[in-house]
C-alpha cells in the first residue's frame, strides 16, 4: 500500500513541491520515498511506500519497464500477479524479473498488453500513474470498485496533477482552487462528497473503473478522455439478466469457493496479516474462511463500547474462541474519542461525516500494533441484501404505490409547499409520497434538512446557475427499474455512490491514517460477478437479510452466535457530544463568527440544530456534518 502523486506542466519549483507532495501522505507510505521526472522536468512521478511485497529495494517506486518506454507509480496490491507472471514468461514476453514484486508485474503487463488489457487481467486494488514515453502520454487508472482513491484536476494556469490525497494537492504552490459550491447540497445530504466530484473546484475523484489518458502538451483544461475497462452497473445488468440456474445449496457452494480463492490470494504479503471481526454476518464469514486455510492462528481485532446497545465486542470474542483465533479486544471511551475528533478534519482531505470513521480508525490503530495489513468484511451488505434500509424502503413503496399517482403527488407538493411541510416528519412524509418509484423513494429518504444549512447567498448563486453547471449524483441520476428486481436496483445504487465514497473512504483514509493496509475479499471481481448472478430469494427472505453468507458462516460458527439484532458500527455520539469537552469542541467549531467569516453555512440554521440537540434532546445526523465541515481545513 502507497500514495502516489504528481504533476504535468508544472508552473512552480517541481523538485521542491513534489518532495512536499509526498511528505503529505507519507502516514500512506512510512517506508520509503521516491520521484521520478522526465528530462525537460515537464512530467514528475512522485511515490511514498508501506513495503508490503518484496521488502527489499526491488520493489522502489516510480519503476520503469524492462524496455524503459513506462514508468509507473502504483498503490495498491495484484492479489494474482503470480499467474500473471507465469503468463509473461510463458509468453515469453519478458524473460526474467528483477525482483518478486506484484509493481514490476504489472509494469510488465502493461508493456506486453496495453493498460486496459492489464487491468482486466488483474484481480486487486489499486490507484495508478503510468507515463507512456513514446507516445508522451499519462495515463491513470483506479480499481473495479474503488477501493484506493485517486484525486486528479488542474491548479494554477496550466497544470495537471492528481495524488492519493487530496492534501498533497492542497500543498502545492500554485493551488488556488476555491470551493465548489455545487457539491454542498450533496454533502450536506449524504454526510460525503460523491464522485467524481471534490470539495475543490477543477479538482476530481477518478471513478472506480476507468482510465484517464491526457497528452503531456495538453492544450485546456478539457483536453483529456476518460474510458471506462469494467463496470458495475453492466455487471449488474448482465448478471440479473443470466441468472444463476442452480438451486440455494449449490450457490452457497460456489460462493464458499470464490470468496476462499479470494481469502487465500489476499493472504500473500511478506508482512503480518490479521482481520477485523465486529461479530456482524460479513467479518465472521471472512475470519471464519481466513481460519480454514490458515495453518496458524489468524489475528482477529475488535473493539467494544460499554455503552449498552453498541457493544458487539462480548459477541466477536466468543466467535473469535470458537474459531480459535489470536483475538484482541479494545475497549474505547469518551476520552478515546475525545483524541480522535481533532484528526479527522485533516484526515480525508475534505469534509467527511460518516461518524463511524472514529471506531474504524480506533480499531486500526489498535490493529496496526499487531500487524501491517488486514482484512474486512466490507461489501455483504451492498451485494448480498443486508441492510435494513432495503426492507423498511421495499415496505414503504408498497404501501404508498396503493394510492394513484394522480392523487400522491399534488397531495406531496401541496403538504411540502404548506407552512407545516418545511421540515420534520411531516415534511419526510410528504416527500416519500411523492415518489414515483422505489428507487426514488430511496432517493427521497436519503434527503435531510441539510439544504437549509447552506447560506442564502450561495443558494441564490446556485439556482441562478445554468443548468449545463449543474451537478447530479448517482442517486439523482439512476435509472428507475434498470434491474428486474427492485432491491436489487437498490443494492446497485449503494455500490456505485454509498459503497465507494463512503465506506472504502471511511476505511482507506482511516487505515492509511495508521499505515495500515486494508483488504477486502468480498469485493474480489469474481465474487462481485457472481453476486450480481443471484436472485434475490437466495439473498433474502423475509427479515432474514444475507441469507447466502449465513448458509457459508453457519458451517463455522454456531448458529445462535449469530441470529441477534444488527448494531452495526456506530458510537453513541449524541451522548458524547453533550460531554463537556467535546461539547466545548462543537460550540468553537460552529461559533458564529467563525461561520460568517466562511461565508458558505447559514449560521442561524446551524444554530438552532445544536440548541434543538443541546435543549431538547433532538439528534440530526446534519450536526455531524456540519461539525466536520467546518473542521476540515478548506
Amino acid at each position: 500500500m502507497c500514495g502516489i502523486s504528481g504533476f504535468i506542466n508544472p508552473e512552480f519549483d517541481w523538485l521542491k513541491n513534489i518532495n512536499r507532495m509526498n511528505d503529505k501522505m507519507s502516514h500512506r507510505g512510512p517506508d520509503a520515498s521516491g520521484i521520478w521526472c522526465s528530462e525537460d522536468k515537464k512530467i514528475v512521478l512522485g511515490h511514498r511506500r508501506l513495503s508490503i511485497i518484496d521488502l527489499t529495494s526491488g520493489g522502489k517506486q516510480p519503476m520503469e519497464s524492462h524496455n524503459e518506454r513506462y514508468v509507473m507509480a502504483y498503490n495498491g496490491e495484484i492479489y494474482n500477479y503470480r499467474e500473471i507472471k507465469e503468463k509473461l514468461m510463458k509468453e515469453r514476453k519478458t524473460t526474467a524479473f528483477k525482483s518478486s514484486s506484484d509493481t514490476e508485474v504489472l509494469l510488465e503487463a502493461v508493456s506486453a498488453y496495453g493498460l486496459e488489457n492489464a487491468l482486466k487481467m488483474c484481480k486487486g486494488m489499486f490507484a495508478l500513474a503510468i507515463y507512456d514515453k513514446k507516445e508522451r502520454e499519462l495515463l491513470l487508472a483506479r480499481d473495479r470498485v474503488g477501493e484506493k482513491p485517486l484525486y486528479y484536476g488542474f491548479t494554477g494556469k496550466k497544470t495537471f496533477v492528481f495524488a492519493s490525497d487530496l492534501n498533497s494537492l492542497t500543498s502545492l504552490d500554485n493551488f488556488r482552487n476555491p470551493v465548489n459550491t455545487n457539491v454542498l447540497k450533496a454533502y450536506f445530504y449524504y454526510g460525503y462528497i460523491p464522485s467524481p466530484y471534490s470539495i475543490y473546484s477543477d479538482i476530481y475523484k477518478l471513478e472506480p473503473g476507468k482510465v484517464l489518458k491526457i497528452k503531456s502538451s495538453f492544450d485546456n483544461k478539457r483536453d483529456f478522455e476518460i474510458s471506462e475497462y469494467w463496470s458495475m452497473t453492466q455487471t449488474a445488468y448482465y448478471g440479473q439478466t443470466h441468472l444463476f440456474k442452480g438451486s440455494e445449496k449449490e450457490a452457497a457452494e460456489e460462493l464458499e469457493r470464490l470468496l476462499k480463492n479470494s481469502v487465500k490470494g489476499q493472504l500473500i504479503a511478506d508482512v503480518p496479516i490479521g482481520a477485523f471481526l465486529s461479530a456482524g454476518i460479513d467479518s465472521s464469514t471472512i475470519v471464519s474462511l481466513m481460519q480454514s486455510v490458515s495453518d496458524t492462528k489468524v489475528r482477529t481485532f475488535t473493539i467494544g463500547m460499554n455503552e449498552e446497545g453498541f457493544n458487539e465486542a462480548e459477541i466477536a470474542g466468543k466467535i473469535a474462541k470458537h474459531l480459535g483465533t489470536e483475538h484482541t479486544e479494545l475497549y474505547i471511551t469518551q476520552d478515546d474519542a475525545k483524541q480522535v475528533i481533532p484528526k479527522l478534519g485533516t484526515m480525508f482531505g475534505e469534509p467527511f461525516a460518516d461518524s463511524s470513521q472514529i471506531p474504524t480508525y480506533l480499531v486500526s490503530k489498535m490493529t496496526k500494533e499487531h500487524v501491517t495489513v488486514s482484512l474486512s468484511g466490507d461489501g455483504g451488505d451492498e451485494l448480498f441484501c443486508g441492510y435494513g434500509t432495503y426492507n423498511s424502503i421495499g415496505n414503504i413503496w408498497n404501501r404508498i404505490n396503493k394510492i394513484p399517482g394522480v392523487i400522491r403527488k399534488p397531495a406531496s407538493a401541496a403538504i411540502l409547499h404548506s407552512p407545516w411541510g418545511k421540515s420534520g416528519s411531516l415534511a419526510i412524509r410528504a416527500r416519500l409520497l411523492g415518489a414515483g418509484a422505489i428507487e426514488d423513494i430511496y432517493r427521497r429518504s436519503e434527503i435531510g434538512e441539510g439544504i437549509n444549512i447552506i447560506s442564502d447567498d450561495i443558494l441564490r448563486q446556485l439556482k441562478a446557475q445554468p443548468d449545463a453547471e449543474r451537478i447530479s449524483n448517482v442517486m439523482e441520476s439512476y435509472t428507475d427499474g434498470f434491474l428486474p428486481e427492485p432491491l436489487h436496483n437498490l443494492m446497485l445504487m449503494d455500490m456505485l455512490m454509498y459503497h465507494p465514497d463512503d465506506i472504502l473512504t471511511k476505511v482507506d483514509r482511516t487505515a492509511m491514517a495508521v499505515s495500515l493496509e486494508t483488504r477486502v475479499p468480498m469485493l474480489d471481481k469474481d465474487v462481485v460477478e457472481f453476486a450480481w448472478t443471484l436472485p434475490i430469494a437466495y439473498k433474502k427472505d423475509g427479515p432474514v437479510t444475507k441469507k447466502i453468507l449465513r448458509d457459508i458462516l453457519y458451517k463455522y460458527v454456531p448458529r445462535e452466535l449469530m441470529e441477534r439484532p444488527k448494531k452495526g458500527f456506530s458510537i453513541p455520539l449524541h451522548i458524547w457530544l453533550k460531554q463537556p469537552q467535546l461539547r466545548e469542541w462543537a460550540e468553537a467549531l460552529i461559533d458564529r463568527n467563525k461561520i460568517k467569516q466562511q461565508s458558505l453555512l447559514n449560521a442561524d440554521v446551524v444554530w438552532r440544530m445544536w440548541n434543538d440537540f443541546i435543549e431538547k434532546d433532538i439528534w440530526r445526523q446534519q450536526i455531524w456534518y456540519v461539525l466536520m465541515f467546518m473542521a476540515a481545513d478548506i
